[in-house]
């Protein structure tokens, strides 16, 4: 690769790897230079946009760029199932070599992720009474459910109490997402795109692998047990900020510069992600918006440094992938036209016009 145009994200460095974006998109709808990404250092990436317009492909073509560099390891929270096309063969594009990917169905993780504040708002309970009082002190003494359940029964605590703590136990138990030999951060850092499939769980298991993902890459960067540095990719984001994995994500957000891990979060409803999301990221990839709250959101965690709003109608992009970028590394605003997956996208809607009967 030659010289490139411009790199986002890069502020004082000069060298390094990078990722290939798109094209610069000029005002008559023309494209111009290309436009590449930092993948040196860690980043905190924020992308917005109304569903349709490209936010779900944006970060599938963030993450095939994160495969090619050796020294990170990119892993996905795939909540609707639309990642899984990264690990098929390459059709889109002619290559030599294919994109590393890996699928991990039916995960995971420690029961120990979870603090005991986590577990009572994990099932719904107060910590300060009764069965949530139960359930933070077995978690407090315990590395699984079932024992969680034991130390509950050797309680001298009222019956009502203990047999509403062993039935949300029990409920958490048929998630089938807790095990003591659950994901850890050595089986997330290899060099390929390793995607986490939970398109079949609720929002609270959801969130509970979320989080014990999360916790493990962050602990095994600070404890440098793993090599490669981490970037953690969440489709609709909004859902893991609003359940027990939020503390592990705004963890990262906060702290994960000093130990290497970057967060990239995808959401099309900006509004409810905490705006600790928004003003935290250095990278934010803004598509197509349209609901009032969304745009409100957007305005009001843009830079001092741009003018005008980021939230103006003609200042937000009204097609399919293209987007607003916005650098804080650089204090530079760049319109993009996001370049063309090298794996198949599979974040379309099904039509009926396809379908033969």
């Amino acid at each position: 690769m030659g010289a490139v145009s411009f790199v986002l994200g890069r502020g004082d460095r000069d060298s390094g790897p990078v990722g290939h974006l798109g094209r610069y998109r000029a005002l008559d709808g023309t494209s111009g230079a290309p436009l590449y990404c930092d993948l040196d250092g860690p980043h905190a990436v924020t992308i917005v946009g109304k569903r349709g317009y490209g936010k779900s492909y944006t970060m599938g073509v963030l993450a095939e760029e994160l495969a090619k560099i050796a020294g990170l390891a990119p892993v996905i929270i795939d909540p609707m199932g639309a990642f899984e096309t990264l690990a098929e063969p390459n059709t889109a594009v002619e290559r030599d070599d294919e994109i590393p990917a890996t699928v991990i169905n039916d995960p995971t993780v420690k029961p120990t992720a979870l603090d005991p504040r986590s577990w009572c708002g994990l099932l719904g309970l107060s910590p300060e009474q009764g069965a949530g009082g139960l359930v933070w002190q077995a978690a407090q003494q315990s590395s699984t459910i079932a024992e969680m359940r034991t130390r509950i029964d050797d309680t001298d605590a009222p019956l009502v109490d203990k047999r509403a703590a062993r039935n949300h136990l029990r409920l958490a138990d048929t998630w089938d997402v807790f095990d003591a030999t659950g994901l850890e951060a050595a089986d997330l850092a290899g060099p390929e795109i390793t995607i986490i499939d939970i398109s079949g769980l609720e929002s609270a298991p959801m969130n509970a692998v979320c989080r014990g993902v999360a916790e493990a890459l962050y602990r095994a960067r600070v404890t440098e047990t793993i090599a490669r540095l981490p970037w953690l990719l969440l489709d609709e984001a909004h859902t893991f900020f609003s359940g027990v994995a939020e503390p592990a994500l705004e963890r990262i957000l906060t702290r994960g510069r000093a130990p290497g891990v970057s967060l990239v979060a995808a959401t099309q409803r900006p509004s409810a992600v905490p705006e600790l999301c928004l003003s935290q990221s250095d990278l934010l990839f803004a598509h197509r918006l349209t609901a009032q709250s969304d745009l409100e959101a957007l305005a009001a965690s843009q830079p001092t440094y741009m003018n005008g709003s980021l939230a103006d109608a003609d200042r937000l992009p009204d097609a399919p992938g293209e987007v607003v970028v916005v650098d804080d590394s650089t204090e530079t605003v760049h319109a993009v036209q996001i370049r063309t997956r090298e794996t198949a996208h599979g974040g379309d809607s099904p039509q009926a016009s396809d379908i033969e009967v």
